[in-house]
């Protein structure tokens, strides 16, 4: 058994901050001990401590690092390596529509990386298949392969790497029906890609869907006698992506969505040039530019973003002014619930020992991704 580590701060518990230690030990969090704190504390008080939230959990992640999710081989492994020195501990591999071969393809070189670890890597949770299931006249940054859904051939690809989350447009023929069938099967659904009113979206959500895959994003817009999928999110959702990169979502719309969707949570939807110099990179079978913090195809429409976690939380508190520990619940806690995942997204024992450590301007100075503390200059 290896010895027990401790990180000591002020520690967000379910119950609050504590001013106090946290202990791991293989892979787990074995101990909190301390004496419970307020935000003042926490945000003025000792200098010397830091702040210690649980990891973040990235549910949209196509890319990063120079590697797409499309490219097979290691890419996913080096995307999660990327991505685990901006602090995300767990994530969901995001692919692209694609001819159904190529979707194969990236489930093969997907399977291994979602059921093993490797040293300095986040944790690959399972996929998340955005698209081809999805309107074709509203792609975004998606290539024009859309299709129909079928269980049949999700259940296949699922056999070959773990689906955990999948975004279709509830409007096409069969797709209402195919909702209540995934559920059924166990996958998670969200919204997204989509062309459907507001009532194809309330539909949608009484057949079980979940959420909506980056709120605001690629669906119809909120008008006061057409809601559109906007307005079903925001009258009816309790869970919802929202890229905060104050890019592809204006600050005024993401305070809307605090208001009304309960468990708004924050992805990356990063792409092949998180973390990488202004130039061209891939996104599926598109090629895409990294210029001015944006990604855009060649006429100028948004492609992912080159986004990650520690930025998402500081965009939060800094740009929007939430409390620390309800941002950290909108970049960790939430996600983990919207999978049904109660070892992470949360500091407490029994958890995966999944830690963040900040300074006061919310700058990393350690990550844990499962016990292992990773090497923020050279992950």
């Amino acid at each position: 058994m290896t010895q027990a580590q401790h990180i000591d701060g002020f520690i967000l518990t379910p119950d609050g901050f504590i001013r106090g230690v946290l202990e791991h030990q293989e892979g787990r969090i074995r101990r909190i001990d301390g004496t419970a704190v307020g935000e003042y504390e926490v945000r003025h008080g000792a200098q010397d401590l830091p702040i210690v939230l649980p990891g973040f959990i990235d549910l949209h992640v196509h890319g990063g690092g120079g590697h797409d999710t499309m490219e097979g081989g290691d890419a996913v492994s080096e995307m999660a390596r990327l991505h685990a020195r901006f602090g995300t501990t767990s994530l969901l591999a995001t692919t692209m529509t694609a001819p159904m071969e190529e979707i194969r393809a990236a489930m093969v070189a997907l399977s291994d990386a979602c059921h093993q670890r490797t040293t300095g890597r986040a944790r690959v949770l399972g996929v998340h298949l955005e698209g081809p299931y999805i309107n074709p006249g509203k792609l975004g940054a998606q290539p024009d392969f859309a299709r129909a859904a079928a269980l049949d051939e999700v259940r296949a690809l699922h056999d070959i790497a773990p689906i955990r989350l999948i975004t279709l447009a509830p409007e096409l023929p069969g797709h209402l029906d195919l909702v209540a069938q995934l559920r059924e099967a166990g996958f998670q659904v969200q919204i997204g890609h989509t062309l459907g009113t507001y009532e194809d979206g309330v539909a949608a959500l009484a057949r079980g869907a979940g959420g909506f895959t980056h709120l605001f994003n690629a669906m119809t817009g909120l008008h006061h006698r057409e809601p559109g999928m906007v307005g079903a999110a925001l009258a009816h959702a309790r869970y919802a992506e929202v890229i905060p990169d104050l890019l592809h979502v204006h600050p005024g719309a993401i305070r809307v969505a605090l208001r009304s969707i309960p468990c708004l949570f924050c992805v990356t939807d990063s792409t092949a040039a998180a973390g990488m110099p202004d130039g061209e990179y891939r996104l599926g079978r598109h090629k895409v530019t990294k210029c001015l913090g944006g990604v855009r195809l060649p006429d100028g429409t948004l492609a992912g973003s080159t986004l990650t976690m520690d930025q998402a939380l500081r965009n939060l508190v800094l740009k929007l002014g939430l409390e620390i520990e309800e941002a950290s619940r909108r970049v960790s806690t939430h996600a983990a619930d919207f999978l049904a995942l109660e070892d992470r997204g949360r500091l407490k024992p029994g958890a995966w020992a999944d830690v963040v450590v900040l300074d006061r301007g919310l700058q990393l100075q350690r990550v844990v991704v499962e016990g292992e503390s990773i090497d923020l200059a050279n992950a």
